[in-house]
């Protein structure tokens, strides 16, 4: 039994290191900007077909007849003046999903021109995963300003010192960072195939790409956490090492006995 559980301990970090280092590799031959090359005019011929005024339109029509449906319905009724506008509402959203419908399915073609591996595909791979990753340290840090204030009151009830204070707001923080960054991390796995659905790929690309993208968040993701935690037992060491430097220069030089610790000597 233990031996099974070791080899599958086993299996799986090979898993997560060679994903790491899959990550590593995707982040510098493709995420690092490089220019991927596309049909750039066919790509463009089918974006200015789009019509975006249409859209536009239709969703303000929407915006007004939703506020006019609101402002005559009641809290529990809803009068003839109120159905006439709730119907306006409804035909108004029918127009807007159509128009939009219409918008994404070219949007989705022009994509398709432009392939997953283009420069396209992978900014807005890289736009998507910047987004969730700026919201889970927005989290992180607004978590840390509240455990901060809550942790100063509770110091200041058990009189703890500045350096206890100071390792648990430390904590709080590399747990506060390593949720938000592992929760944005999910979110972005979760939304990342629906882009991947949006270029129109073949099955083997779609899943290689897929793969890719993620082992390189998580490998994004995972060095920020390392490079974080190894700052902060750098820095802890060195607090460590400047106490016990001031706890030394109290009690005398290093090797040095106290005062009342020599022998004196004794007259008969």
């Amino acid at each position: 039994m233990i031996l099974r559980g070791s080899s599958a301990f086993a299996r799986r970090h090979k898993v997560v290191t060679g994903g790491y280092f899959l990550g590593i590799l995707v982040i510098i031959l493709v995420w690092s900007g490089a220019k991927l090359n596309y049909d750039q005019r066919e790509y463009n011929k089918i974006i200015r077909t789009i019509n975006f005024q249409a859209e536009y339109d239709a969703s303000d029509d929407y915006w007004r007849a939703e506020q006019a449906y609101r402002a005559t319905k009641g809290w529990f009724s809803c009068d003839s003046l109120c159905q006439r506008n709730k119907q306006r509402m409804e035909n108004a959203k029918y127009r807007l999903d159509k128009v939009r419908e219409e918008g994404n399915s070219r949007i989705s073609d022009a994509k398709s021109v432009a392939g997953l591996f283009s420069e396209v595909g992978v900014g807005e791979v890289q736009d998507s995963f910047s987004s969730y990753f700026s919201s889970g340290k927005q989290f992180a840090k607004r978590q840390s300003m509240w455990d901060a204030m809550f942790a100063g009151f509770r110091a200041m009830r058990r009189d703890e010192s500045m350096i206890e204070y100071g390792l648990n707001i430390l904590m709080q923080v590399l747990v506060n960072f390593s949720v938000g960054l592992v929760m944005a991390f999910i979110f972005f796995v979760i939304g990342l195939w629906s882009i991947v659905r949006s270029y129109q790929p073949n099955p083997i690309v779609a899943v290689f790409f897929f793969i890719s993208a993620m082992c390189a968040a998580f490998s994004f993701v995972a060095t920020y956490l390392l490079a974080m935690y190894g700052a902060a037992a750098g820095g802890v060491y060195g607090v460590l090492k400047v106490a016990e430097g001031n706890l030394r220069l109290q009690q005398g030089r290093p090797g040095r006995q106290p005062a009342h610790m020599y022998n004196h000597p004794h007259y008969d």
